[in-house]
């Protein structure tokens, strides 16, 4: 990998940004006119899709019909509508609703357990080890920076499991990570945030509530069809849950993602974190309602480069940050879907065992 002198990496770093600035400057109507229309096609898919649940008994194809609507709307509110959303994206349209401050999504996970976990943790410290708890989630051995132990051997039923119950598992992350139920306190403590009792009542409050309107409420006002519904909402669910796992372990977990130390990444610059986000990234190749289907997480590089623009934006400003990249010597890690997972899966396989060779990390030292 090229190294950069510091004079490159200071007009790396100005490149990068003036692609930021390019685009925050240029956001207006067009944008609140496009999370909108998203929006309604999301509500109008769960409307459809809970309305055919019931019809299903007229024939099973309007039940399957159901299934994949409500799953389909599922999926927009969490990528492309809440996920987004809680970056704060769209907090300059001063919506009273579209803010990162209020908005709640249709998943088990608190959106405020979510933005500490997420917007704070692994967007500031993506793919350092001991910092960035996302990276294998407390699950999964996805590098030699972490010592095998045997639980490892089975770590692709683990993976399965984790994706069929993904909002199950994000919605725990935060009380896994701080050891709540454990007993087991880190030593250096929490700093700052939210008390035990309230990380327990947010997780109990939010998953109750979600427990109450796919599995009980909808269920029960659809009478005689209360089974039909309570399977098809169950479905839908876990349809969304592998999707988004999918997604997100292609943007995080392919061949070529680098992990990095505390102390390579102490004091890093403005460019030295950009520089880190590329190389702890990858992006997906696909047609443009693929990329909506994903929130635009199919263009993970230019997400974590830029949380808080408009997902919808990257795919057009794709194609300046891989010049950048190439004119740098930086690797920029873009594939199919069918090749970037494929090679998710194998370092899920092999890291399943104790293998010796040196780890796929990067020396921030090199930008320096």
């Amino acid at each position: 990998m090229k190294k950069l002198t510091e004079e490159q990496l200071a007009s790396f770093e100005q490149e990068i940004t003036a692609i930021r600035d390019a685009e925050a400057a240029d956001l207006g109507q067009k944008d609140a006119d496009y999370i909108r229309r998203v929006i309604l096609v999301q509500r109008v898919a769960e409307i459809v899709g809970r309305i055919m649940l019931v019809l299903g008994f007229i024939h099973p194809v309007f039940w399957l019909l159901g299934v994949l609507s409500l799953a389909a709307s599922k999926i927009l509110d969490n990528m492309e509508i809440g996920h987004n959303i809680l970056h704060g994206q769209y907090d300059w349209m001063n919506d009273p609703h579209l803010n990162s401050r209020k908005f709640e999504w249709d998943i088990a996970c608190d959106a405020g357990s979510w933005k500490r976990v997420h917007n704070y943790e692994h967007h500031t410290y993506t793919n350092i080890v001991g910092k960035d708890r996302d990276f294998g989630y407390g699950l999964l051995r996805l590098s030699n920076d972490f010592a095998w132990r045997v639980k490892n051997l089975w770590q692709v039923g683990t993976y399965m499991l984790l994706s069929l119950l993904f909002e199950w598992g994000i919605a725990y992350h935060e009380l896994a990570g701080e050891r709540v139920f454990t007993r087991k306190k880190k030593k250096e403590g929490r700093k700052g945030f939210v008390t035990d009792e309230q990380l327990k009542k947010a997780f109990f409050g939010k998953a109750g509530r979600q427990i109450f309107k796919d599995y009980i409420f909808f269920p029960i006002i659809a009478g005689p069809m209360f089974f039909s519904v309570l399977l098809g909402n169950f479905i839908a669910n876990l349809i969304r849950n592998l999707w988004t796992s999918t997604i997100i372990f292609c943007g995080h977990f392919t061949d070529g993602i680098h992990t990095f130390t505390e102390e390579e990444c102490a004091g890093e610059s403005r460019g030295q974190w950009y520089y880190r986000q590329m190389l702890g990234s990858s992006n997906l190749e696909a047609k443009r309602w693929f990329h909506i289907m994903t929130g635009h997480l199919s263009c993970q590089i230019e997400h974590h480069l830029f949380p808080d623009i408009p997902a919808h934006r990257y795919v057009n400003m794709a194609p300046k940050v891989a010049a950048v990249a190439e004119k740098y010597g930086i690797p920029y890690n873009t594939g199919r879907f069918s090749t970037q997972y494929l090679s998710v899966l194998k370092r899920i396989i092999k890291y399943s065992f104790p293998v010796r060779e040196a780890s796929q990390g990067a020396s921030l030292s090199s930008a320096r």
